[in-house]
């Protein structure tokens, strides 16, 4: 389509940015403060280097994360168990539902008698878990808040 023998402009394409970063700056680094460099940068969590290098240069807060390798297995330990305690309550309802399904009321009472008995050494050990978890937490992860 021509109008007055030009051609329209397209609507393709990138729209061009407000304000571009135009302006380039290189910097070079010996081994050590190299080395430096990337542990920041890997402390910051931050996944561009270069916002990372605006955000020390213009003062904006840097976020920095250490993770402890004991603290993630047991959170992951904690995890992982807590999926098994699930499925173990879920098998505890089909459980139910089959006895009082197919069994007796009289032999359904007697597993039933058996099944809480089991319930409740599984609720103490669930409340021994809990206090052991406090624990970490109170020794652990709260020292680390403080350093």
């Amino acid at each position: 389509m021509k109008v007055n023998n030009k051609k329209l402009p397209k609507k393709t394409g990138r729209r061009p940015k407000l304000d571009p970063a135009k302006f380039r700056y290189t910097i070079s680094f010996n081994q050590e403060e190299h080395n430096r460099f990337l542990e920041l940068f890997e402390q910051s969590g931050m996944q561009v280097k270069a916002h990372f290098i605006t955000s020390c240069i213009f003062g904006k807060t840097i976020k920095t994360v250490k993770l402890d390798k004991g603290t993630l297995d047991f959170y992951m330990r904690l995890t992982s168990f807590h999926s098994q305690f699930r499925s173990i309550g879920v098998n505890y309802n089909q459980v139910v539902k089959l006895l009082y399904g197919g069994l007796s009321e009289k032999k359904a009472a007697a597993y039933l008698y058996k099944l809480e008995k089991q319930t409740a050494e599984m609720a103490l050990l669930c409340q021994k878990i809990i206090q052991v978890a406090e624990e970490f937490e109170d020794k652990f992860l709260k020292n680390q808040e403080q350093k």
